[in-house]
């Protein structure tokens, strides 16, 4: 039996822990485990969202239980404190944990370069726990500063300054923004009473970014209201201010996001380490002191071949890295050859509030800038792509309804117009009416199905049929149905021609040879597939519109009944009518039966029995 432990439940932890699950998961002889002191996994590329009231806090937080459902992954919740290489064990205050294997993935932490009072007075954002922390501390100024009365502490509760213009800090005070104009509403203050300052020591911010992508950030932070400070070279905090240079800001609210190291964890190691507390690795990516020891994500120290500098800590090294470690582990306990880590990186993206942002993408030789709706549709891409890959469609879901459709004050980069959300029940007269009409259509045909079976008036004449018989047929359709009402050439009772909706020629054409194929006989006539075509379509009619009129699997119904109506327009016998049909169905799918419906009822309970499926729990085929 080979064992083995990945140690820490972040990007990288998790990302090799699945590949290594698939890689053996036919394999009875591997045990694979996942340690971390969190029961779940946190999306730290979003905690600005969560610390500026954007999304709700479960919104970056995945349950690791719940990642590795039916997978061969055991999760394991403690501490590690130590370990021991030699005798290739983690130790924590009440368990020792062997291992064959181990991936090292704790990450980082924040670092205050030695900075007096930085660690103990200013606020980071680096764990769940500080986002939750510091959206707290926002709105308790606000709170206090409503009812203070000595203006210089007042100023002091409606400042805020984050340190460090890299991009969790521009990102940060974008959102700040956002927040700042909901909290000044809710609390009665003027926005002009409350400042915002972002400050770093080096001479602009974002530096890895392109200038010109630099220079659209700047004039964006400050339409927002945001002051920029580079070339500060900040010097202390304090409870109540910051220390840039000779000068100070006076400030209850201080954020720090200047800089990133090795989690205290590794710093204690006895390894190779470079670049604040990352463990050297070769290039396969195990630790150059022991090769049954491999790092993923923010702890790698790799230069790879050709470049100056280590791989950046980013989330995307993580994404490489990780498949990497997988095969290379496999290919150990198998006997196979080992790859080299060549990471190609594509780019950074850089969100400044909900609506807008910068991103420099593309391939290693050939990048792209994008700002505004481009470069936020391409961070939401590589979010969805992501969480697709960790907890499938449910987290996918998830992410979606938070960042466009439920989302408040139009903070999103469609704005609010797929974020208005109303009460269903203003859908149930329309629920109703549309199926009463489905209903009423089929049961006044069912009786002619019964008494005439052969008899078809829901599919048009075939072109070699007689042309006093087609056009017989197309007259009994307008009087019979709705569906038949307009045929193109048809001649109502009262003498005036019926006008159908309009049918593309190619469409057209694909329809002619559907029916020739499966609907007319070669003498003209119609086979026995166009007469269980035709009953079925009746039945139809009466099931959907019932199940409307109930509230039941009222989504699965509209989409039903846009489908009917689309086949009956394609066959060229559709009235204007049915415009009207399709638009109501098109209502009625988002949620029109959970209010005065079966839904309400029934949907519950079928969700709770279809999440206990295990292969939906392994695909994440559910939402929560």
């Amino acid at each position: 039996m080979k064992k083995i432990v990945l140690l820490g439940g972040g990007y990288g932890g998790v990302l090799t822990a699945k590949k290594l699950a698939n890689k053996f998961k036919k394999n009875n002889d591997v045990q694979i485990q996942l340690i971390d002191r969190n029961p779940y996994h946190t999306l730290l590329t979003e905690l600005h969202e969560v610390a500026a009231n954007r999304t709700p806090e479960d919104a970056v937080k995945i349950d690791l239980k719940k990642i590795f459902a039916n997978q061969k992954v055991d999760v394991v919740l403690d501490d590690i404190s130590k370990i021991d290489f030699e005798g290739k064990t983690l130790i924590s205050d009440k368990a020792t944990y062997e291992y064959d294997y181990l991936v090292i993935g704790t990450g980082s932490k924040p670092t205050f370069f030695g900075i007096p009072g930085a660690e103990e007075n200013a606020f980071t954002l680096w764990s769940f726990e500080d986002a939750v922390r510091l959206k707290k501390q926002i709105r308790d100024m606000f709170s206090e500063a409503a009812k203070e009365k000595d203006p210089v502490i007042r100023k002091t509760k409606l400042s805020f300054v984050v340190v460090g213009a890299g991009f969790t800090g521009v990102e940060l005070i974008g959102e700040m923004a956002e927040f700042r104009d909901e909290l000044c509403k809710e609390f009665y203050i003027d926005a002009q009473d409350v400042r915002l300052v972002v400050a770093d020591m080096a001479s602009k911010i974002l530096p890895i970014l392109p200038d010109k992508l630099i220079a659209k950030s700047e004039n964006h932070l400050r339409k927002m209201g945001v002051e920029i400070i580079t070339n500060a070279k900040i010097t202390g905090v304090d409870p109540t201010a910051v220390k840039l240079g000779d000068t100070e800001i006076a400030a209850n609210t201080i954020v720090w996001t200047a800089g990133v190291e090795g989690s205290d964890l590794v710093g204690s190691l006895d390894v190779k380490q470079q670049g604040r507390r990352r463990i050297e690795t070769n290039d396969k990516l195990q630790s150059l002191d022991h090769e049954n020891v491999y790092v993923v994500g923010d702890n790698i120290f790799f230069i790879p071949e050709g470049e100056t500098r280590p791989v950046p800590q980013m989330v995307e090294n993580a994404e490489h890295a990780a498949p990497l470690i997988a095969h290379n582990i496999h290919a150990d306990v198998t006997g196979k050859a080992k790859k080299s880590y060549k990471p190609a990186f594509h780019g950074t993206m850089v969100s400044i509030g909900s609506r807008y942002g910068v991103a420099n993408v593309g391939l290693p030789n050939k990048m792209f800038m994008l700002t505004g709706f481009m470069a936020m549709m391409s961070k939401h891409f590589i979010n969805l792509f992501y969480l697709s890959t960790v907890a499938g469609f449910n987290k996918v879901w998830t992410y979606m309804m938070h960042e466009f459709f439920h989302v408040e004050n139009r903070r999103s980069f469609l704005g609010g117009h797929f974020s208005k959300r109303s009460p269903n029940f203003w859908l149930v007269p329309l629920r109703i009416y549309l199926g009463y009409m489905w209903l009423h259509e089929g049961w006044e045909k069912i009786g002619k199905i019964w008494d005439e079976p052969s008899r078809i008036f829901l599919i048009p004449a075939s072109p070699i049929a007689d042309v006093t018989s087609a056009a017989s047929e197309a007259v009994t359709a307008v009087a019979q149905t709705v569906d038949a009402q307009a045929a193109a050439s048809a001649v109502a009772t009262t003498g005036e021609t019926l006008t159908a909706l309009p049918v593309p020629g190619f469409i057209t054409s694909v329809m002619n040879v559907f029916m020739d194929l499966f609907f007319y006989s070669s003498d003209g006539g119609y086979t026995v597939l166009a007469q269980v075509f035709q009953t079925a379509m009746v039945l139809a009619e009466i099931t959907f519109g019932a199940l409307l009129i109930l509230g039941l699997f009222t989504a699965v119904s509209s989409i039903a009944t846009i489908g009917m109506g689309v086949m009956i327009w394609t066959s060229g016998m559709a009235p204007y009518e049915m415009l009207w049909y399709v638009t109501a169905a098109i209502a009625t799918i988002g949620g029109s039966g959970s209010v005065f419906g079966l839904d309400y009822y029934v949907l519950p309970w079928l969700k709770k029995q279809w999440k206990k499926i295990p292969l939906v729990r392994r695909w994440y085929l559910f939402t929560d």
